[in-house]
Order: C-alpha cells, then sequence, then structure tokens
C-alpha cells in the first residue's frame, strides 16, 4: 500500500497534526475527536490495494468500479456514506502540440477525504501546500479539499487555452501568409489534428459545469453550508475556460474552411494557366495540322516565302493570345 499512497495527514482546526501511520487508526482517530478529518491520496491503486482503503471508509461500490475502471466523464455522484466526484485535469505538450487528459476521482465522506489519481497529470502537492498555508478555508473540512482541487485543475484549464490560443494564432498566420507556399494535404491536416486536441480538451471541460452548479447550490451532502461563494467562484472560471474552448472550435473551423476555399481558389488560378498555355500550344498545332494533310493543291504550297509567313502567323497568334491573356491575369 506504501507504493501508492502518496500522502496520508490529519487535519484538525485548518492545521496539520501528526498521526498514526496506518490509514486504518488515523481515519479513527480523526472521528473520534469530532472536528478533524483524514486525507488520504492515492496513485493508481490496483483492485486488490483499493479494497483495503475501500472497505476501511465504507466506500459505495459503484464509485469503487468507477475510480478503478478509470475513463470516466466529469460527474458527481451522492451515495448513502459518501460524496463522489470525478475531474479530467489536462496536460499541453508543446513540443508534440498535443493535449492529454488524466483523471481524478475525490472521495468525501464522515471526517475523510479520498482522493485517487490515474495518470501524471495535475499533481496535488501543490494543492495540500497551498491548502496547509491557508488553514481558514481548510477549516471547512473536506470540502475545502474538493474546492482547492476543483479550484487549481479549472485554473490550468484556462492557461492551458490560453496556450492553444497562441498557437492557434501562429498557425492562423501561417496559414494565411501571403508567400505561403506549403504543402496543402499537411496544412489540412494539422488544422485537423489542432481540432482534435481541442475537443479532446473540449470533453475535459464541459462536462464539468453541472457538477460545479450543483457544488455551488444550496443542500448538497457532505458540503459546508459556507462554502458556495468557492464554488460559485470555481464555476465562474469554469465558463471562463469553456468559451475559451469554444472560441477556439469555431475558429479552427473557420480557418479550415478558408484554407479548403484558399485551396479551391488557387487550383482555379492553376487551371486558367493550364488552358491558356494550352490555348496558345493549339494555333501552331492547327496551322501544322492543316499543312501537314499532303494534298497536292493547296494554297501557298508552291510559294516560295510559305514558310517563313505560316512561322509569323503561328508567332503572332501565340503573341496575341499571350498578351490577351496575361491582360486578364489568366498568366
Amino acid at each position: 500500500m506504501r507504493a501508492v499512497i502518496v500522502d496520508c495527514a490529519i487535519y484538525r482546526d485548518g492545521r496539520r497534526t501528526d498521526g498514526p501511520a496506518d490509514f486504518s487508526d488515523a481515519l479513527e482517530e480523526a472521528r473520534s475527536t469530532g472536528d478533524a478529518f483524514l486525507w488520504i491520496g492515492l496513485h493508481e491503486p490496483t483492485e486488490k490495494e483499493f479494497e483495503l482503503v475501500s472497505s476501511e471508509f465504507g466506500l459505495h461500490p459503484l464509485a469503487v468500479e468507477d475510480a478503478l475502471a478509470a475513463h470516466q466523464r466529469p460527474k458527481l455522484e451522492v451515495y448513502d456514506d459518501s460524496l463522489f466526484a470525478v475531474i479530467k485535469p489536462v496536460v499541453y505538450d508543446h513540443e508534440s502540440d498535443t493535449v492529454s487528459a488524466d483523471e481524478l476521482m475525490v472521495f468525501i465522506g464522515d471526517s475523510f477525504v479520498v482522493t485517487v489519481r490515474h495518470g501524471e497529470g495535475a499533481p496535488l502537492a501543490a494543492v495540500r501546500r497551498r491548502l496547509e498555508a491557508e488553514s481558514d478555508v481548510l477549516k471547512h473540512g473536506p470540502t475545502a479539499v474538493l474546492y482547492a482541487i476543483s479550484d487549481a485543475i479549472v485554473d490550468h484549464y484556462i492557461d492551458v487555452a490560453g496556450e492553444l490560443q497562441v498557437d492557434l494564432e501562429e498557425l492562423e498566420t501561417e496559414v494565411f501568409a501571403p508567400a505561403a507556399t506549403g504543402d496543402s494535404k499537411n496544412t489540412a491536416a494539422r488544422i485537423y489534428t489542432f481540432k482534435r486536441q481541442v475537443l479532446e480538451f473540449r470533453r475535459a471541460t464541459v462536462p464539468l459545469g453541472a457538477p460545479m452548479a450543483r457544488l455551488a447550490s444550496a443542500g448538497m451532502p457532505f458540503v459546508h453550508e459556507q462554502s458556495q461563494p468557492f464554488f460559485r467562484d470555481v464555476q465562474d472560471h469554469l465558463t471562463r475556460a469553456n468559451e475559451q474552448v469554444e472560441g477556439l472550435d469555431r475558429l479552427l473551423s473557420d480557418i479550415l474552411s478558408a484554407h479548403l476555399a484558399q485551396m479551391g481558389v488557387r487550383q482555379n488560378d492553376d487551371m486558367r494557366k493550364i488552358s491558356a498555355w494550352a490555348a496558345m500550344a493549339a494555333v501552331p498545332t492547327m496551322v501544322a495540322g492543316i499543312y501537314g494533310m499532303n494534298f497536292d493543291h493547296m494554297p501557298e504550297l508552291k510559294w516560295v516565302w510559305a514558310y517563313p509567313a505560316v512561322i509569323l502567323l503561328m508567332a503572332g497568334a501565340v503573341l496575341g493570345l499571350y498578351r490577351q491573356f496575361k491582360r486578364r491575369g489568366w498568366l
């Protein structure tokens, strides 16, 4: 169990206190005093390892199954003995330009908080340090832990959205650069890949709106009665993040449509150039075809100046077509 337990501590009156090393004894001590709670953090426990925790804390079997299986949508479930929340922290890798979403499960019950983390994103050590430095917030008990976790993750949503916005502006500048000569297929693939990353981001942020709204309302079990303003603040930040994500998605769709239209215009320009050159090549081909039919009786066939006259005729016709196409912008 020590391999999966990241941290285990008792908090009393907003401060971290020393307690038994065994989490079962620590939970019993926290419940016996009535003014303390135990926070135990786990990282990717196995079914056997988590069975010890779930049996000791009395966690609901359905919530335990979700915590072990992972791959859950952000949600909030209320059971008889605990409150279960799923939040998806996101990580943006600048080198590969990819957005990855991990999962964080939070159990809140009678004098305890259990956090189960899947993936390497959003470690909770910084959240613990922040809470331990703000004893006034930590006095609210287990609710303070859920608030601090959701607040840190949602604030990181805004940071990731800002980073995506910067990269999208660079992509937009590259796509609409006047001298852009890149591979159109590669550019379209990059735009589509970027859109997939934004979609992955939306899967983490948008479904979290309903759980935050429930936590911001009054009468939620296992939630401190004075915590509604804190969760409303998180909800406001989440709304801002969702608006940024929606804006990114719309802008990407517009960029992709404009890029495809731009490719259509370039193809039309290429077709006009090809048509112009084909028309200029058709004139000497036609004249040469006529004089290559090998008839005995043809006008000017025996004339001494027939050959240079035909050459001048073809050159003049081609030059006239060239000037006409050039004037109309086809060449």
